[in-house]
């Protein structure tokens, strides 16, 4: 209700942008406050519970809830993000050198449908500034994801070189990685989503990976593949069996949309990536093709249009194991955390189910 009667309006007022960098400045600077993180889990934290919590991906998601990649670019803000109630994070998407990304302005909100428009274009400070971000951190409450990309710069054919440069620059400071193949803001970026460079990319990545485990040491760290939600079926099947051939652990669907069907709002003609509740029903048929393809071997995290705890729950009865907000978090605030959790042990109660792993993919059974 605080952030609802009192910041939201104030925020709404400002440039969707400024009020972005408002929020990553103050959750950073907070931060670092000793007490302050303390202060912030007892008004916004989720207590962890033993229905909830997943053991996934060599990491441990005390909820099964997660911020998507977009808000917390450099990684300045994980301490912020960690008392809010989030089961884990992705920071990012970071590429190997700083960029400024795409012309201003280029967020845009859509109050009534109830969604945002983007084209920022991976704006960056670069990896490097991101490992001295994550190097700082003193405690570490939740998993950390590193979704990476490659510069606007580099052609698709040198693209592996950017993946495999983000690696090596944040092996030591990732919990797992994000290999962001779907964003739309950047030029051709999706086309490796597709052919032999899907292939040839993801290749890389794991021989990169292996290669730093090798000079690291310690537990296997999983890599997954972020698709878009603009693929037709045949595209689809390409990209899963790809994807699950190449050793990689699980798929993030989904990213931005392209698509402006039912839209109301004046900013539906911006171009870039739409994400919010116009995107939910997408998502969520991604993820029940990607399960029924892979019969649920494949682990899926599902992002998209999430807002409440029916809306995480469809998206788990469908086959995802994890879930992802980030548009739900700009127009409710860090409460929606607790509702959601809340809610989903309400509806697992509701469907005899004593741990969420019980409900993934109920829907195909």
């Amino acid at each position: 209700m605080l952030y609802r009667s009192l910041a939201k309006p104030l925020l709404f007022k400002m440039d969707p942008e400024q009020a972005h960098h408002l929020i990553i400045g103050g959750l950073s600077g907070m931060g670092s406050i000793r007490p302050v993180p303390s202060g912030l889990r007892v008004m916004y934290g989720v207590r962890e519970t033993a229905d909830l919590a997943v053991d996934m991906f060599g990491c441990h998601f005390p909820t099964p809830v997660g911020l998507a990649a977009g808000l917390d670019k450099n990684g300045q803000a994980v301490t912020g993000f960690s008392s809010i109630g989030f089961g884990f994070m992705e920071v990012g998407t970071v590429t190997p050198l700083a960029q400024p990304g795409n012309d201003q302005p280029r967020l845009f909100r859509l109050p009534p449908d109830e969604a945002l428009v983007n084209r920022m274009g991976f704006n960056n400070l670069g990896a490097e500034a991101m490992a001295s971000e994550l190097a700082r951190l003193t405690e570490r409450r939740i998993p950390v994801a590193v979704n990476i990309g490659k510069n606007k710069a580099t052609s698709n054919e040198e693209a592996h070189l950017d993946y495999a440069k983000c690696i090596r620059a944040l092996y030591n400071y990732a919990d797992l990685f994000v290999v962001n193949i779907s964003s739309p803001n950047t030029p051709d970026l999706r086309n490796l989503q597709h052919g032999n460079e899907l292939k040839e990319l993801l290749a890389a990545v794991m021989n990169e990976m292996e290669t730093q485990h090798k000079r690291v040491g310690g537990a296997v760290k999983s890599v997954l593949v972020k698709i878009a939600p603009d693929v037709n079926d045949q595209e689809l099947d390409y990209m899963v069996s790809t994807i699950a051939d190449s050793g990689v652990a699980g798929i993030i669907a989904t990213n931005t949309t392209i698509s402006r069907d039912g839209l109301s709002h004046q900013h539906a003609k911006e171009t870039g990536g739409l994400s919010g509740k116009p995107l939910r029903d997408r998502s969520t048929e991604i993820i029940r093709q990607i399960y029924r393809q892979t019969e649920g071997k494949l682990p899926i995290i599902g992002s998209g249009g999430i807002f409440t705890s029916e809306d995480a729950y469809e998206k788990i009865k469908a086959g995802a194991s994890l879930v992802e907000i980030y548009t739900a978090l700009i127009y409710e605030g860090p409460e929606v955390n607790r509702r959601i959790h809340a809610g989903l042990r309400e509806l697992l109660r509701k469907d005899g189910y004593s741990h969420i792993s019980e409900a993934v993919g109920a829907e195909h059974r």
